[in-house]
């Protein structure tokens, strides 16, 4: 996995990120929006974007997918697409690490505290989302058949994944509230609060007959069937390994974040 290092952090703990070490020059930019030596400004971060807008909603058009699918298979295509999403997402960060530095809000402590409240909500999430017995979503099952009449944890929410990638963006989004972390975890922000009714017509278009009963046995949110004893007595050992699963992550990540990122997450 690519380390991204901090090159410069503020006062108020809000932190540079860069592929590997800056001249010294680009640690010193301030809040003039004037690109640092030696960097690409503005243009870096702006052709990272549209490339992982090109390669996420080209291939997801419906011939252009079926074309790509039949071509390399269909485990080779979606291991090739999410290894794709995965470096450009990093290269947006790290553009807008090395983007000119526009400060928008003051950097205070109640940001970072506001992300670290949020973050575990987004592992949660994450845990009950990967590898979810609904196909319709993000980290979903492709081949698995949903069944409306046991719906399991979708009775929770059919998006966990989405919700999880919301909660990152925003809650990084108000931990760096520059100009160009703003842009870049806003388009992720975005593209996860859209994708959540891209999936859904995905799923009405699939099965047209089915999807008002998949519609009413599943949320998009929803903790009532938490205080529903039939739901948690049927679903509360596959609640839990989810559960355990999600904090597992939370915690491997606080331990790697200063090794990845460079410095600690926690206010």
């Amino acid at each position: 996995m690519i380390g991204l290092k901090a090159t410069h952090r503020s006062p108020g703990g809000i932190v540079r990120i860069a592929l590997g070490p800056l001249p010294s020059a680009a640690v010193s930019a301030t809040c003039s929006g004037q690109p640092r030596e030696g960097q690409m400004g503005w243009a870096e971060l702006i052709l990272a974007m549209t490339l992982f807008l090109a390669t996420h909603f080209l291939p997801a058009q419906g011939p252009v997918r079926a074309r790509l699918v039949r071509a390399l298979g269909a485990p080779a295509y979606f291991a090739l697409y999410g290894t794709i999403s995965t470096l450009t997402l990093v290269w947006i960060l790290a553009a807008a690490a090395r983007a000119p530095h526009v400060e928008l809000l003051a950097p205070a402590p109640w940001q970072r505290w506001g992300a670290n409240l949020a973050m575990p909500a987004a592992f949660l999430c994450l845990g009950l989302g990967l590898g979810f017995r609904y196909p319709y979503t993000l980290f979903g099952r492709r081949r698995s058949t949903f069944d409306p009449d046991e719906p399991g944890l979708a009775a929770i929410t059919r998006h966990p994944a989405l919700w999880a990638l919301a909660i990152w963006a925003a809650a990084h989004a108000l931990a760096n509230p520059d100009l160009a972390h703003l842009i870049a975890f806003g388009l992720f922000l975005v593209i996860s609060v859209a994708a959540f009714g891209l999936f859904d017509r995905r799923a009405r278009a699939a099965e047209p007959a089915r999807w008002p009963g998949i519609q009413d046995a599943t949320a998009l949110l929803s903790l009532r069937p938490l205080g529903q004893a039939g739901w948690l007595r049927r679903n509360r050992k596959g609640l839990l390994v989810r559960i355990l699963l999600g904090l597992a992550l939370y915690a491997a990540m606080l331990g790697l974040h200063p090794w990845l990122i460079g410095v600690s997450p926690l206010p």
